[in-house]
């Protein structure tokens, strides 16, 4: 199984030439996603609010750009999915990422590698990865974001294309900058966790 891992600073250069990627597959992870049945128009109507020890953060979606990726990421939402899982991988200058639910357990050697059990085929567009903007992470096969994502925190043009953005922080970047601040071990996790719940509600 391969690691599902966001690209380090390092990487950078390598990411823009040849659009190496984040999340490792699981078991199914051939198996595509059904997801709840909602239309563009009702999913406009939705926001998610990440909630954490650090504060919240506002997730306005981008249904027309990326349907079946906020679908899964509802879907996921409203059945509980997300919530106990961590931020696992923060990066200074680049970004935070989470959704792994192999990060509810112990073993810190299998986080970065767990999904959903199925699979979103790639809804690029030409959205740029600014600063709040929140993509799917993936392993090198385009059609692999399952349940993991990421918020960059300062713009990363050298993703554009490569990674499905499908929503944007509107409300607690100030919270993404205090996690992606956090100390950490030597694979950029938090030496303490830093756990999500996710709720799905009507925007405001």
């Amino acid at each position: 199984m391969r690691r599902l891992l966001m690209v380090t600073a390092a990487l950078v250069l390598a990411l823009a030439t040849a659009g190496t990627a984040a999340l490792a597959q699981s078991e199914t992870g051939d198996k595509r996603m059904g997801g709840e049945d909602l239309t563009v128009e009702e999913m406009k109507g939705l926001e998610a609010v990440i909630e954490t020890d650090h504060g919240k953060i506002t997730l306005e979606f981008y249904p027309e750009a990326a349907p079946n990726h906020v679908r899964n990421f509802v879907s996921l939402a409203k059945d509980g999915f997300y919530d106990g899982t961590l931020f696992h991988r923060v990066i200074p200058g680049f970004m935070i990422q989470g959704g792994d639910p192999n990060t509810k357990g112990p073993d810190t050697s299998t986080y970065g590698t767990g999904g959903p059990g199925h699979t979103v085929d790639a809804e690029f567009s030409d959205i740029p990865h600014k600063r709040g903007i929140v993509s799917m992470a993936r392993s090198s096969d385009p059609n692999s974001a399952g349940s993991q994502f990421f918020i960059v925190v300062k713009d990363s043009s050298y993703l554009d294309g490569k990674y499905t953005v499908f929503a944007r922080v509107t409300d607690g970047m100030e919270v993404a900058d205090k996690i992606v601040s956090q100390p950490t071990n030597m694979r950029d996790l938090p030496l303490e966790r830093v756990e999500m719940k996710v709720k799905i509600r009507e925007a405001e």
